[in-house]
Formats: structure tokens, C-alpha cells, sequence
């Protein structure tokens, strides 16, 4: 007997609405995820940044929008595993088997890969060697616990300039370092910069940093030493898929191949969000959950022949969930 109906791997936006989903069709569920919390790549890498186009919400910050999904997503009452990459997956007639970095065994009649990017891991600054968790932040906590502190961004993509932004109207100082002369940052984020009180240094690189136990400051290029107890290395991050590679999954420029049910090359297997490919596609937090719908209601049918794909129209239930 499987451990669980569905497993579902990636627990970002897409993954947890299919927990939901999965739970008011009545499926019992396992959300995965490599990362130590929910949320994925959303609540990871710009929690406090706004995003615009998500349904029935004007604005609402990664931070919000994952509170909500983890809410809706509880109330399917799922399993949920953390810290743990999909590593092995191993198939037979009535069920998949993955198998974690930590080699937990998890049976399921049906699997549904939410992995977005991948497994994602910041660009390294040599500079900051033996820093980490000592004043080095890779991922940016709430915006204000950074108040009272010296903070220090370097790079010059979107993700520094909107911690630039975000940041300065709570810590002491915010220095945005930027090696070239010309950022990569949207326009629009460009002038919210260079009318915040945010101290912006380009052609200038973090040469050393300083400090026993905690950061103290870091010497620049452009003006020597300067006092900082945050340094935040917004360069970027490598995304792999890491040992998806290896299932015998049709893959397209590190995305998955998917039919017009999201069902892979693989049965039993189907994926939905940023992960898939088919033509036509836009990668969107709104197009992944449609796609998780469209998932986990063709889950619902391969694994109860004989229920309806079309689940009915929630508003005609008295609950949420079947009794």
C-alpha cells in the first residue's frame, strides 16, 4: 500500500495549491521540499518584495502570498517533509517510490514535481569565506530586523536593488556595491534607488571583510573601509535540477515536458509551475496554479477510475473537503 495518495515535490506557490487541491479532491498528501521552510523560491528570495499579478490581490509581498497558501494549503491536513531533496524514484505497476537525501522511502500512487528552478544555491563571493551565519545573510530576513544596522549589498541586478530600497527605511545605513557602471535592475526600481537616501558605489568590489566573531565592516575598492555588521551577496543563484536529471524524464532546457494534463514521459508522474514545458508556455505564479488544478484533477481520475475530471464547482459544496 502507498504511504500516501499523492507526493507532491516543491512546496512554493504551485506546490502547496496542489496540496490544497489535492485535499478537496479527497487525496491524502505529502508535500516535499529541499528547502528547511515552505514557500519555495518565493518566500527564500524576495519575501518582502511586492508582486502584482496575482488574482484578487492589487499587491501582496512573497512574505503574504505564502502565509495565505500555507493556510489553504493546512487544511488538507498533508504530511509535510523539509530539508530533504528527491534524490532516487523507482516505479512499479500501482505505485512510485522516492527516495530522499536522507534515504526516507516515500510510497505514492501518484507523484507531481513543483520544483520550479530546481534547487537553487547563492553565487559565492570569495571575499566572505568563513562569514556565513557571522553577518553574511544570502537570504534576506524580515525587513525589520535590520533596524539600528550597517548593511551592505553588492550587486546589481533587481534582487539588490530592491533590498537596497526595502532595507533603507529601516537600518542605519544601506550601501548598494555594484562592480560594473551599468545595472541589469528594471528601470522603475532604478529611480525608487536613486531617490532613497541609499549610499549606491558602481565600478567598486568588496576586496576583504573584517571582524573576530561577527562582521565589523569590509574594505571597498572605490572608498577603503567601511563599518558593516549585514553584508548581503545579492549575486544571483545557480538553479539544477539536480537528480530529476537522472529519472528518464523528457527534459527541454531544464524543463519537463508535459501534456495538455500535465502528465510527463513517466506514468504516474506529472509536474505543473515554472518546472514544465509545452508551447505556449508562460512561466507565471497565476499559470501555475491553473496547472496544478489541471494536475490534480487528472490525478484524482487516474487513481479513482470512474470520478470525474471536472471536480464541480467549489461554491457547491458545503465544505471544502468530500465527507
Amino acid at each position: 500500500m502507498p504511504d500516501t495518495e499523492l507526493l507532491i515535490v516543491g512546496a512554493g506557490p504551485a506546490g502547496l495549491f496542489a496540496g490544497f487541491y489535492a485535499g478537496m479532491r479527497g487525496l491524502s498528501v505529502t508535500l516535499l521540499d529541499s528547502l528547511p521552510h515552505l514557500g519555495g523560491q518565493v518566500a527564500a528570495l524576495y519575501p518582502d518584495k511586492k508582486i502584482y499579478d496575482i488574482a484578487g490581490f492589487p499587491a501582496v509581498t512573497g512574505r503574504e502570498l505564502t502565509e495565505r497558501l500555507v493556510e489553504q494549503a493546512h487544511t488538507a491536513h498533508p504530511d509535510i517533509v523539509l530539508g530533504e531533496q528527491a534524490a532516487h524514484l523507482e516505479k512499479d505497476a500501482d505505485a512510485v517510490t522516492v527516495t530522499t537525501s536522507t534515504g526516507r522511502r516515500i510510497r505514492a500512487g501518484a507523484l507531481l514535481i513543483t520544483a520550479g528552478i530546481g534547487s537553487f544555491t547563492p553565487k559565492p563571493l570569495p571575499a566572505l569565506d568563513g562569514f556565513r551565519g557571522r553577518g553574511v545573510h544570502y537570504l534576506v530576513e524580515p525587513p525589520q530586523s535590520y533596524a539600528g544596522r550597517d548593511v551592505v549589498i553588492v550587486g546589481g541586478g533587481d534582487s539588490a536593488v530592491d533590498w537596497a530600497t526595502t532595507l533603507v527605511e529601516h537600518a542605519r545605513s544601506v550601501t548598494l556595491v555594484h562592480r560594473r557602471r551599468r545595472f541589469r535592475a528594471h528601470a522603475r526600481s532604478l529611480e525608487r534607488l536613486s531617490g532613497s537616501p541609499a549610499d549606491v558605489l558602481v565600478d567598486c568590489e568588496v576586496t576583504a571583510v573584517h571582524g573576530d566573531d561577527e562582521l565589523e565592516g569590509v574594505t571597498l575598492t572605490a572608498t577603503g573601509y567601511r563599518r558593516a555588521d549585514i553584508l548581503i551577496p545579492a549575486l544571483g543563484h545557480t538553479a539544477s535540477l539536480g537528480p530529476l536529471t537522472d529519472w528518464g524524464l523528457t527534459l527541454r532546457d531544464r524543463q519537463v515536458e508535459v501534456g495538455t494534463d500535465m502528465a510527463t514521459s513517466l506514468d504516474r508522474v506529472y509536474a505543473a509551475g515554472d518546472i514544465t514545458a509545452y508551447p505556449g508556455k508562460v512561466r507565471l505564479i497565476a499559470t501555475g496554479f491553473g496547472e496544478a488544478a489541471t494536475a490534480v484533477n487528472n490525478i484524482a481520475v487516474r487513481l479513482r477510475p470512474g470520478e470525474e475530471l471536472f471536480p464541480g464547482h467549489s461554491t457547491e459544496r458545503a465544505a471544502p473537503w468530500p465527507t
